[in-house]
């Protein structure tokens, strides 16, 4: 996968520099990849919520980015921007992305290309989506189906299949942090109840755990358990119990190869993904076509300290 294909026209027919952005509720993130499609610069910036904002933001970071490369913004091969909300890839608009403070349906990339004056490819994706084309560009080996797990404050999944994005036919496609997952469990912002999300994301492990914490809640409570806390091994076990049931749900559905997980949730390292696969294992012991589905050797974690967003 060329960053041409992530970032630039469809075809990949201008290859070059390129740079991807991922903008958060909480920041903007961008990296400039050179032609090979290794990460040369990074800049990291806070986001300034409201349509001006963002498009402010992001043109500012393509700025800073192209001067750091060397590269003239019209030598660009192309701009990618991933970000929260129903983002409809082909005429690059974006609505409901409220963590933004973007509501109603806006044209994103046509005001960032507008803002840049220059006459290059500017691709607007979901950031799920954009999170499992990073995550399959970074990964030691090439695949065509591949899932990014975020656990973050939600739960949901970008889906790679037969190398292409499943956005779905409403683009609701991964959205399995409202799967049911306990009947009758903890009530869901969704309107439903026991969903995915309310025992598997960052939200979850802080109400189950909570603070005051001097670091984040996650790494704490994986700490904790690690020190023997009956509590925190109760918390931490029920939590990867959540969170290998979103890997079972996505590797019976999708049948992809390899799930990611990522998200802020992630950044707990090697510990959770051990007590992940150790759930995984345990339920194949108990049934032979979990087994045969080999559910514990396709889960990994994005690699730390890459951007797979961006």
């Amino acid at each position: 996968m060329t960053p041409a294909s992530v970032v630039g026209t469809p075809d990949g027919s201008r290859p070059g520099w390129s740079i991807g952005l991922d903008v958060g509720g909480t920041k903007v993130l961008g990296v400039v990849l050179d032609p090979s499609g290794a990460v040369r610069h990074q800049v990291r910036a806070a986001t300034v919520r409201g349509i001006d904002g963002v498009v402010g933001g992001v043109v500012d970071a393509v700025h800073d980015l192209a001067d750091l490369a060397g590269v003239a913004v019209e030598d660009l091969a192309g701009i990618g921007i991933g970000l929260p909300g129903v983002v409809d890839p082909r005429d690059g608009t974006v609505e409901h992305a409220v963590n933004l403070g973007i509501v109603e349906r806006v044209a994103l990339g046509a005001l960032v290309a507008d803002q840049l004056g220059a006459q290059l490819p500017v691709q607007v994706e979901n950031d799920l989506n954009m999170a499992a084309l990073g995550a399959a560009h970074v990964i030691a080996e090439p695949v065509a189906d591949l899932a990014f797990l975020a656990l973050g404050t939600g739960v949901a999944a970008g889906l790679l299949l037969d190398g292409r994005l499943r956005r779905g036919a409403t683009g609701a496609a991964g959205e399995i942090g409202h799967l049911t997952l306990i009947v009758d469990g903890l009530p869901c912002k969704c309107g439903q109840a026991g969903c995915v999300e309310q025992y598997a994301s960052g939200t979850a492990i802080d109400v189950a755990w909570p603070g005051p914490h001097s670091r984040p809640a996650p790494l704490e409570l994986f700490d904790a358990a690690a020190a023997g806390d009956p509590h925190a091994i109760e918390v931490r076990d029920q939590f990867a119990w959540a969170v290998a049931s979103a890997v079972r749900i996505l590797v019976l559905t999708c049948d992809v190869q390899h799930v990611v997980i990522g998200g802020g949730v992630s950044g707990v390292g090697a510990p959770l993904l051990e007590c992940v696969r150790s759930v995984l294992a345990a339920e194949a012991q108990a049934s032979p076509f979990l087994a045969s589905m080999g559910l514990a050797t396709r889960v990994s974690l994005a690699p730390a300290g890459s951007p797979v967003g961006a």
